[in-house]
């Protein structure tokens, strides 16, 4: 069975889930474009999430996803509104999904968690995960060691479930060379940054569309929490203290509500931008379906020109 035949959507594209960004507004827009747009759960309660859920219902009556992070503490309750609210599709991060796996499978809800390695995708598949996301250390966010072109023929050739390619994925030609690779699909985060759907400061798109190939960086390695951000005077400050090795507490405290400065209130010096490498591909604002359709297009053309002479 192919991704789109899993997931009842038109093209092979999932939305990730960026934290405080993944909300009604662009789930619904992917969804609607043909792919399949997720809700990010993180930091929300039960009755917040069921409130998102019934917004996204409002815009779209295509399918759509949530996703968890396994370490926070109300996953259970989380869990209960995803039932109760029908929806069919959970990705999950940070943490194994080994404890909520028969709950979910028993609602018929498809699982599909975002993997760093080779070994934690085998271990997914062994507790019965019906596909995963195989994601490069070039994604936004917090990330992995392995670049997505190394890690995902691996992670393709150790497992017999549908691999989804996710990490510096921002066109067309990304996209098949994800298929080349091995991939049934594809999870693209960065780029849905700077779409009229996505419910961010506008000076956050901003910094997407400034931002070159090298204006990223990894930072909290050293406490093994690595996270990828664009590069702005409080990310300098933190890799300032970082080299001094200070405590784990003060580097917490300065990055303490960070993403919402950068969301909300569009604070792109002092708060967390978090976004992807293929930053430097981004040069316009568009709307979500344009983007859609211009990467199913360019998808198409690049296979069509691999032929051999």
């Amino acid at each position: 069975m192919s991704i789109t035949e899993l997931l009842h959507i038109k093209y092979p594209i999932m939305q990730g889930a960026m934290a405080q960004i993944a909300k009604a507004p662009l789930v619904a827009a992917v969804s609607n474009a043909g792919g399949l747009g997720i809700i990010a759960s993180g930091g929300m309660s039960g009755e917040e999430l069921r409130a998102e859920i019934q917004k996204t219902k409002a815009l779209t009556d295509k399918p759509f996803g949530v996703n968890l992070m396994l370490m926070m503490t109300n996953i259970e309750e989380l869990t209960a509104v995803i039932i109760e609210e029908g929806v069919k599709v959970v990705t999950t991060g940070a943490g194994t999904p080994k404890t909520y796996m028969p709950i979910w499978k028993e609602a018929g809800i498809t699982v599909i968690p975002v993997v760093p390695s080779v070994l934690i995708a085998r271990k997914m598949e062994q507790l019965g995960a019906d596909a995963v996301v195989a994601e490069g250390t070039e994604a936004g966010g917090h990330v992995g060691e392995t670049t997505t072109m190394a890690l995902l023929p691996q992670v393709v050739d150790a497992v017999s479930i549908p691999v989804i390619a996710a990490g510096g994925i921002g066109d067309g030609r990304g996209i098949a060379a994800a298929f080349a690779l091995g991939a049934q699909g594809v999870q693209i985060g960065t780029r849905f940054l700077a779409t009229d759907e996505c419910p961010v400061h506008e000076n956050f798109k901003l910094a997407c569309l400034k931002a070159k190939d090298r204006d990223t960086v990894v930072t909290g390695r050293r406490n093994g929490a690595p996270v990828r951000s664009i590069k702005n005077k409080m990310i300098k400050e933190y890799q300032r203290l970082e080299d001094e090795n200070v405590d784990r507490d003060v580097l917490e405290e300065l990055t303490l509500g960070s993403l919402r400065k950068a969301v909300q209130e569009g604070d792109t010096e002092n708060g967390s931008v978090m976004a992807g490498q293929i930053t430097g591909m981004i040069t316009e604002i568009k709307p979500v379906d344009a983007l859609i359709q211009e990467m199913m297009t360019q998808a198409t053309e690049t296979v069509s020109a691999l032929t051999v002479k």
